[in-house]
C-alpha cells in the first residue's frame, strides 16, 4: 500500500486529487476526495438517485474511459498516445484506491500547467490556437471519446514555443449510447460538438470570463444543435 499520509497533492478538483507516485516521479496518482461520491448523491434527484452509487467514481469512470475501442488496443506508438497519459492500473493508497497513469511534465521537468492556467496568463495567442487545433485533429484522427473538453482538463506540454495538450480528466462519453456509439459518422458528429464547445469554452476564459459560463453553453449548444 502506498502512503499519501505525507504527501501534498500538487493539484485536485471537486472529486478527486492529484499526487505525485512517492516511488516513481513520472507517474500520477488519483484518489477520490473524502466523501465526495456520497456529497453528489445527496444531491441527485430521487430519481438519479436511482441509478446507484457506482456512476459518481470518478476513477471507474476513468477506467472506462480507457477501455472504450480507441484506446483498448492501442499499441505503444499508436498516436492515441499523442494527447493522452498511458493508463498503469490501479493500486491501494492509504485514501483508497488510486488510478495511475503518466504525469506530465514540460521541459525543463516542472509539473506541467494546465491550458486554464495559461489562457489565463497569456490569452488564446497564436502558440494556445496552434495547440488546441493539434489536439482538435488528434481528436477527429483517433476518435477518442470525453466529455466537455474543459480547459483546467487539459495541461500543456512545453515543446520550445509551442504546447503538446493532454486529456487529463473527462475522458469517456457514458452518455452516447445507442445507434450513436456504434456509428462512426455518429461519434464523429459527437466529438466535432466537443471540440467546438472547447473553442467557446477557450474563447470564454481566455476573455476574462466574462458572464455565466452556463449561459455561454447554452448558446452554444443550441448552435451546435442547429447544425
Amino acid at each position: 500500500m502506498i502512503d499519501l499520509s505525507q504527501q501534498t497533492p500538487f493539484a485536485g478538483g471537486e472529486h478527486r486529487l492529484c499526487y505525485t507516485h512517492p516511488d516513481h516521479p513520472g507517474l500520477c496518482l488519483k484518489v477520490l476526495r473524502p466523501g465526495s461520491i456520497e456529497r453528489r448523491y445527496q444531491r441527485q434527484s430521487p430519481l438519479k438517485r436511482c441509478l446507484g452509487r457506482r456512476r459518481l467514481d470518478d476513477n471507474r469512470q476513468e477506467q472506462a474511459g480507457y477501455a472504450q475501442r480507441a484506446i483498448l488496443r492501442a499499441g505503444s506508438n499508436n498516436p492515441v498516445w499523442r494527447h493522452l497519459p498511458r493508463f498503469h492500473g490501479v493500486v491501494p493508497t492509504t485514501d483508497g484506491p488510486a488510478n495511475v497513469t503518466d504525469l506530465i511534465r514540460d521541459d525543463t521537468g516542472r509539473i506541467a500547467p494546465t491550458l486554464s492556467d495559461l489562457l489565463a496568463g497569456r490569452g488564446l495567442d497564436e502558440a494556445l490556437r496552434h495547440s488546441l487545433t493539434e489536439f482538435a485533429e488528434w481528436l477527429l484522427e483517433t476518435g477518442v471519446l470525453s466529455r466537455n473538453l474543459l480547459p483546467h482538463n487539459l495541461v500543456a506540454r512545453s515543446c520550445g514555443a509551442r504546447f503538446q495538450l493532454f486529456l487529463v480528466d473527462g475522458l469517456g462519453a457514458p452518455g452516447l449510447t445507442g445507434l450513436a456509439a456504434a456509428s462512426r459518422t455518429g461519434r464523429r458528429r459527437y466529438i466535432a460538438r466537443r471540440i467546438d464547445r472547447m473553442w467557446v469554452r477557450a474563447r470564454w476564459e481566455a476573455n476574462g470570463k466574462p458572464g455565466s459560463w452556463e449561459a455561454v453553453e447554452a448558446a452554444s449548444r443550441r448552435r451546435s444543435d442547429s447544425l
